[in-house]
C-alpha cells in the first residue's frame, strides 16, 4: 500500500506545506568519501536549517491556535494538523541533536 504525502494546507497569512522530506540530508555537500575529508560544518548546517524550519512551523501553529481560540478559524483541523506537525518536528530535531551529542561524547571517550 503506497502512502501519498499530505497536501498543502491553506490557512491565514501562511500556508503549511505538504509533508515530503526535510531536504537537509545530503544538501550540504560535505559528505566525505572513503579517503576524503569534511569541513565539519555539515551537521551544524543541517541542524540550523531544521531549527529554522521548526520555528516557522511553531509560528504557524501558534497563529492558527490563536485563530481557533478567537473563533476566526473555520476549520479546526488546520490548527490540529499544524500543532501535530510542529510537535513531531520538535521531537525529530531534538532526537537528531541528542544522537549527535551522544556520537561526539563517544568519540571523546575513544580518544581518552
Amino acid at each position: 500500500m503506497a502512502l501519498e504525502p499530505i497536501g498543502a494546507i491553506q490557512g491565514g497569512a501562511r500556508s503549511v506545506q505538504g509533508v515530503t522530506g526535510t531536504g537537509y540530508v545530503g544538501s550540504t555537500g560535505n559528505v566525505a568519501g572513503a579517503m576524503g575529508t569534511s569541513d565539519g560544518n555539515g551537521f551544524a548546517t543541517a541542524l540550523t536549517g531544521a531549527v529554522d524550519n521548526l520555528q516557522s512551523l511553531q509560528a504557524t501553529s501558534n497563529q492558527l491556535a490563536v485563530s481557533a481560540v478567537t473563533g476566526s478559524l473555520d476549520d479546526i483541523h488546520k490548527a490540529t494538523i499544524a500543532a501535530t506537525r510542529a510537535q513531531i518536528t520538535m521531537e525529530l530535531v531534538s532526537t537528531v541533536r541528542n544522537k549527535g551529542v551522544d556520537a561526539f561524547n563517544e568519540i571523546m571517550r575513544m580518544q581518552a
